[in-house]
Formats: C-alpha cells, sequence, structure tokens
C-alpha cells in the first residue's frame, strides 16, 4: 500500500468518527481530537514558541468545532482542522499585533499555514544518520517552501490540495517546491536522491 492509499484510508477512518461526532458522540469527538492533536500542536509552533498559548488555542478550537459540528461538512479531516487553526491563529495575531508571533507583523497578512519538521522522517538507515541535518536544512527554507515540502512529502497530500491550504495556485506550489527541492539537494547529498524521486511537481 503506497502513502497515498494510507492516507485516503485514514481519511476515511477520520470521517468515520466525525459522523458519530456530528450525531453526537462526544467519545469519537476526543478519539477525533487525540488523532489531530500532534499535527495541530506542530502546526502551529511554526507560528510562536509559546507552548500554553498552542494548548489554549487548539483547545478552544476543538470546543468551537464541538459546539458547531452540526452546522460543518467536512471532506478532508485533517484539511480542515488545519484550516480552522490557521484562521484562528491569524485572527489571534492580528487582534494582539503579532505579540505571541515569531514572525514579522508585515509578514501576517501573506501567511497560510506552517506546519514545523517535528515529526518523525521517513524510518531508514540514511535517514538514521542523517536527521539532524535534514532537520536543520528543511528549517533554513523560507516558510512557504518548508510549508509546501511538509505537506507534499510527509502529509503525502497532492499539489491541488496543497495550493487549497495555503490559498495559492498549483503553479505557485510547483515553484515552491523545486526551489525548495534545489535547496535541499544542495545541502544534503545522502537525501537528494528520494527527495528528487518523491518531487512530482504535475501531481
Amino acid at each position: 500500500m503506497n502513502k497515498r492509499q494510507r492516507i485516503v484510508e485514514e481519511n476515511v477512518i477520520l470521517l468515520n468518527l466525525w459522523h458519530q461526532s456530528q450525531a453526537g458522540d462526544s467519545l469519537a469527538f476526543c478519539q477525533l481530537a487525540d488523532k489531530q492533536y500532534r499535527t495541530l500542536f506542530n502546526y502551529a509552533t511554526n507560528f510562536t514558541t509559546d507552548r500554553e498559548f498552542i494548548k489554549d488555542s487548539i483547545q478552544e478550537l476543538l470546543i468551537h468545532i464541538w459546539e458547531k459540528r452540526e452546522t460543518i461538512n467536512i471532506q478532508f479531516v485533517s484539511i480542515y482542522f488545519l484550516k480552522a487553526l490557521r484562521n484562528q491563529l491569524l485572527q489571534e495575531f492580528r487582534r494582539n499585533n503579532a505579540a505571541n508571533s515569531l514572525l514579522d507583523i508585515d509578514e501576517v497578512g501573506q501567511l497560510s499555514d506552517y506546519k514545523t519538521i517535528e515529526t518523525e522522517i521517513e524510518q531508514s538507515e540514511i535517514y538514521s544518520e542523517n536527521q539532524i541535518k535534514v532537520r536543520s536544512a528543511i528549517e533554513e527554507l523560507p516558510r512557504r517552501q518548508k510549508e509546501a515540502v511538509f505537506l507534499k512529502y510527509f502529509e503525502g497530500m497532492d499539489n491541488e490540495q496543497i495550493a487549497d491550504l495555503m490559498q495559492v495556485n498549483r503553479q505557485s506550489v510547483a515553484n515552491l517546491l523545486f526551489k525548495a527541492i534545489t535547496y535541499l539537494k544542495t545541502h544534503i547529498q545522502a537525501v537528494s536522491h528520494m527527495l528528487v524521486l518523491l518531487c512530482t511537481f504535475n501531481s
């Protein structure tokens, strides 16, 4: 089973939990929230280093989704939750003049969702040996390139889904990926071949 198939199957499971949640099953919603929490938390760490702020934001988001569940239509659970968190964080940054954010205030209006590269990279010997180098190099990418790389190679999204999530067109996604992979090829020879093989810009 390839990665995309696994993602599709995982979404089926998440959708089942969501539909149970919509029917008022609080236990199903807790299970859904538990499955999404780490992804949401890691996503938010690229906006701020304030862990308590992140926890509070996610808690607020989950309460809001639970309260509005009957009116929410979801096709891709993870994408919906990420979008909702992004919107909430951006509103909070604008409201607080970006006081909690590591980002420049001028950048806030241009942001989409940036997910940190803290989850496990593919488990193989080559990554075990170069994990620190990989993470370090990816962290050096501009924020939008870093987001595109994560969503493409670690979340398994296609370019159209990434474009929708980042609120850009598909060509912009392809350009971001091309620039990111070019940089990574130069700085991490150990993983460059794998990244090139994965990089299907027109998918």
